[in-house]
């Protein structure tokens, strides 16, 4: 699934005008061929590897491996934290990982409740409590960078019991106004989403996830597979609809959401698959723009799931990142 660059060439994106654009960080475009992938870890060993905490009676997977500075690994929608076992021991050699399936997701509990982005952040609070983790850095996607941003907004008004050194962002919905949902999702936050929810099958959330992945670096049918079976397990395919309550949450605190990306005193760094439909290259651009003095590549060719198409480079350019070079 996975690809490797074939040409790094420098380019400035003519984003205002000449003068503005010259003005901006140096942006890099990375273009891939096919390439064999590094291999995600098996479904039934990564669970087998998972320990559990408890969070306001919830039971919640998480995993643990590595040494060094923690990195906090924040997944997205429909998936769960699965999604960094492409990269997980490339990371794992240099840091430590932490990571979990946020309520609702994978392999945690999945109450028949509502669900908010900003109990998910108070989840991430108390998983880092509970390796007594004090400083970090964070790695987020899609879902993920929602959670992400709340983070960042409360250590920017000094409310995070822990310190966030540097973040990363890969494609997700930071940008309320340029995220492009499939009609899936949108359905599913309608009031037609239960029975939406009622309905989705394997074959439906297959086809669905696929199309966001990039053409030449298709899922297997293994790894879909994989995919739905973390989204079914204990029927959590049937509360879809109240996950994707998320969408409406971003358009009530995009000030403060995208305000957080604004006012951060720490490195930030956006890593985009180019040819995601939902969060893409206008995306990526849109960063630019917006957040001109901090890191951003373009994999033109890569979809949604940078961690997964292209889990080389990317783990790559995330250790460069964290290092600082």
């Amino acid at each position: 699934m996975a690809a490797r660059p074939v040409n790094i060439a420098g380019a400035s994106l003519a984003l205002q005008s000449d003068d503005a654009a010259s003005s901006l960080r140096p942006v890099r475009e990375l273009r891939y061929a096919c390439e064999s992938p590094m291999s995600p870890i098996a479904l039934n060993d990564w669970r087998r590897r998972a320990e559990h905490i408890d969070f306001r009676g919830a039971r919640i997977a998480c995993w643990t491996a590595g040494a060094g500075k923690p990195l906090l690994l924040i997944h997205g929608f429909p998936t769960a934290a699965w999604d960094w076992s492409w990269m997980w021991e490339h990371l794992a050699a240099q840091r430590r990982l932490i990571a979990c399936d946020m309520l609702g997701f994978g392999f945690s509990d999945k109450p028949k409740a509502n669900y908010s982005l900003l109990h998910q952040a108070d989840l991430q609070c108390a998983l880092l409590d509970h390796f007594a983790v004090q400083r970090c850095d964070a790695l987020v996607h899609d879902y993920g960078v929602s959670v992400g941003q709340e983070l960042l907004a409360r250590q920017n008004q000094a409310a995070l019991p822990f310190t966030i050194d540097r973040m990363l962002f890969l494609n997700g919905g930071m940008f309320p106004g340029q995220h492009r949902p499939r009609l899936i999702q949108k359905l599913g936050a309608s009031p037609l989403g239960p029975l939406l929810s009622a309905l989705l099958s394997e074959r439906r959330f297959s086809r669905s996830l696929a199309a966001v992945f990039g053409a030449s670096t298709q899922p297997s049918s293994d790894e879909l597979a994989a995919f739905w079976q973390l989204m079914a397990f204990n029927n959590g395919h049937r509360l879809a609809h109240k996950l994707l309550a998320y969408m409406g949450e971003r358009v009530i605190h995009q000030q403060r959401w995208v305000g957080a990306l604004q006012a951060a005193s720490i490195p930030l760094k956006h890593i985009n698959g180019g040819a995601d439909p939902v969060s893409g290259e206008h995306v990526f651009r849109y960063w630019r723009q917006l957040l001109p003095a901090s890191e951003a590549v373009l994999l033109p060719s890569i979809g949604h799931y940078p961690q997964c198409e292209a889990p080389t480079r990317v783990a790559d350019e995330v250790l460069a990142f964290l290092a600082g070079t």
